[in-house]
């Protein structure tokens, strides 16, 4: 995967306080030489600039952590000054949704070809374009990232929509790393105890098959992509 360090075009501004100084430097900062930009965009009239990088420095703490870090730079020419929003998520497209819900255009945030690994097949590409449109119908329950072989991501979501038939969803790709590639694959379950039953399964060594998901049903009212919810699903694996 290329390599570089992201440009944030902060010359001549500062941080609208103390606060979002120190929050962007814990947050951001402190870990930008370890980034990768993986797709960036900045508006024409420079006010607003979204990115979706990965952070190597991730791998170095807890097993598992997300490692996809979106940022929405939000410029106030006028008084030099920046304020900002963050989040860690485990999937690029998770992350292209997160932005795209605060008004990053869609096609100017996709990934090019030849950065990070490429869908295997058309069902997931097909998912993943449902992730960026549809995150916000779902609150992230959990996720794992692991990143030594087999290199795998398992996510658990839970739909706001309370009338969901199959609210519980999980998401599992799965990287070939001889052919650069991924599959994505979602299942949906009735209750939070039958995922984490599949997820600690997985986790386990087992294979167990991922059950069929229809798309949930748009919610008039859409909440933030990202959202932590509780209860957590097992973090780890024991295999």
């Amino acid at each position: 995967m290329p390599s570089y360090e992201p440009d944030f075009r902060l010359d001549g501004y500062e941080a609208v306080n103390n606060t979002v100084a120190e929050q962007f430097w814990q947050r951001i900062g402190i870990e930008q030489d370890d980034m990768t930009v993986l797709a960036e965009h900045h508006s024409a009239d420079g006010e607003h600039s979204f990115f979706v990088m990965h952070n190597r420095a991730v791998t170095w703490g807890i097993p598992g952590e997300p490692q996809i870090a979106a940022l929405h730079l939000k410029r106030a020419p006028a008084t030099h000054t920046f304020r900002f929003a963050s989040e860690m998520l485990p999937l690029p497209s998770m992350a292209q949704s997160w932005l795209i819900a605060r008004g990053c255009p869609e096609e100017d945030i996709l990934l090019p070809d030849d950065m990070g690994t490429a869908p295997a097949n058309d069902a997931t590409r097909a998912l993943e374009k449902r992730l960026r449109s549809d995150g916000d119908h779902f609150a992230l329950l959990t996720s794992y990232t692991g990143d030594s072989e087999p290199m795998e991501t398992t996510v658990l979501l839970r739909a706001l929509d309370e009338k969901a038939a199959l609210p519980y969803r999980v998401l599992l790709e799965e990287v070939d790393s001889d052919a650069w590639t991924h599959t994505l694959r979602e299942g949906g379950f009735q209750t939070f105890e039958a995922a984490t039953e599949w997820w600690e399964a997985h986790w386990g060594g087992d294979e167990p098959p991922l059950p069929a998901a229809a798309p949930a049903a748009r919610r008039s009212t859409a909440a933030a992509p990202g959202m932590p919810a509780r209860p957590a699903a097992p973090r780890g694996p024991s295999r």
